[in-house]
C-alpha cells in the first residue's frame, strides 16, 4: 500500500523516530544517499509561494540522485481544465512521488486516493507537517535527550494564532514526539476541536500532552522552545490580523517572556515579521536557531521522500 504525508500523524510515533534519525544520518553524510538514482522525477506543485519550501525540495531531490520538476501556478491542468483525480493517474505514470503545496486539505486527499505514487503535503489550509519534521530535528540537535524521538519530555509553547496550519502541526506532532505542546492564543483563535481530541488521543499513547491557554505567561512558564508563526497566514485577509489593536499582539514573543523559559531556543518557520509575531531581541539574538531550522527542512525532506519512496 502506498504511503502518504498528508498530515503529521501519518507517521506512527516510531516511524517518526525512523524519518528524524534518517535525517540526521543524511545531514551528516549528504550524498551518500541516492535512493532516486536514474534519475527518477519528482513533481513538486506550488498553488502558493514558496522559498524554503521550493528551494528544500528541489536540492533535496536532486541530492538523492533524481530530477525535481517545479510546476508553478498555471503552469498544468491541475484542478481547472483537468481533476485533480485524473491528474493523480497522469502524474503517477511519470514520477516517483508528488510533493503538493496547495489551499484545500482535500485536494491533497483526493490526490492520493486516486494516484499511486507517494503524496506528500507541502503546506495547506489545515497542516504543514513538513516544516514540522525541521522543527523536531532542530530541537533535537539544540536540546535533545536520551528518548526514542529525542525530544519526549520536553515543552514546547506555541504563540500567536491558534488555529492555523502551523499551530495545528505543531499539536500534532509535538504530541506524536512525546512532548508537551502548549498553544498560546486569543479566545477565538484557537485550534480546531477535531484536531485537539486526536492530540489528546494520541498523547495516552505517546507521553505527551498538548495545553490550550489564553494566557501568553503561563505558556512560557519553564518551556524549552518558544515558537511563533506570522499572524497573517499565506492567504489570509489582512484586515484587523496585524494592527495595533491586533488580537495577537499581547501573544508577541519577547525577551520577557523568554526569560520565563527553561533557557529555551526560539523558533519560527519564515518569514517573519520583526516588532510583529516575535520581537527582533529574540529573533536575532542567542537563543534563535530559525536558520538551523530552515537548513534542516532539507536534511528533514530527503529523509521523509526517501521514506516514502521505499515503501512506494
Amino acid at each position: 500500500m502506498t504511503r502518504h504525508f498528508l498530515k503529521d500523524t501519518d507517521l506512527s510515533p516510531a516511524e517518526l523516530v525512523e524519518v528524524l534519525d534518517l535525517a540526521q544520518a543524511m545531514k551528516a553524510d549528504p550524498y551518500a544517499f541516492k535512493p532516486l538514482a536514474g534519475p527518477q522525477t519528482v513533481a513538486i506543485i506550488f498553488d502558493k509561494t514558496s522559498t524554503r519550501t521550493r528551494v528544500s525540495f528541489a536540492a533535496g531531490v536532486a541530492a538523492l540522485g533524481g530530477n525535481p520538476l517545479i510546476i508553478n501556478p498555471g503552469e498544468s491542468q491541475l484542478g481547472h481544465k483537468e481533476s485533480i483525480e485524473d491528474s493523480a493517474q497522469v502524474f503517477s505514470r511519470m514520477v516517483s512521488a508528488i510533493v503538493w503545496r496547495t489551499y484545500e486539505q482535500s485536494g491533497l486527499e483526493r490526490m492520493a486516493a486516486s494516484g499511486s505514487v507517494p503524496v506528500i503535503n507541502a503546506l495547506s489550509d489545515d497542516y504543514h507537517p513538513c516544516q514540522l519534521l525541521a522543527d523536531l530535528l532542530t530541537i533535537r540537535e539544540h536540546r535533545g535527550n536520551d528518548s526514542a524521538s529525542g525530544v519526549a519530555g520536553l515543552t514546547l509553547s506555541y504563540y500567536g494564532d491558534g488555529a492555523n496550519n502551523m499551530a495545528h502541526s505543531y499539536a500534532l506532532a509535538g504530541v506524536n514526539a512525546g512532548m508537551h505542546v502548549r498553544i498560546a492564543a486569543p479566545t477565538g483563535h484557537q485550534p480546531a476541536a477535531s484536531v485537539v481530541a486526536e492530540a489528546h488521543a494520541l498523547a495516552r499513547v505517546t507521553g505527551g500532552s498538548l495545553m490550550i491557554t489564553d494566557d501568553p505567561v503561563a505558556a512560557a512558564q519553564d518551556a524549552d522552545v518558544l515558537v511563533t508563526d506570522t499572524w497573517v497566514s499565506m492567504g489570509q485577509d489582512h484586515a484587523g490580523r496585524d494592527d495595533e489593536d491586533s488580537p495577537f499582539t499581547k501573544y508577541q514573543v519577547t525577551e520577557e517572556l523568554m526569560a520565563l523559559g527553561h533557557e529555551p531556543i526560539f523558533l519560527h518557520c519564515l518569514p517573519a515579521y520583526r516588532g510583529k509575531e516575535v520581537a527582533a531581541e529574540v529573533i536575532d539574538g542567542p537563543a534563535s536557531v530559525v536558520f538551523d531550522e530552515a537548513e534542516n527542512r532539507l536534511h528533514a525532506q530527503k529523509a521523509l521522500l526517501a521514506w516514502l519512496v521505499e515503501r512506494a
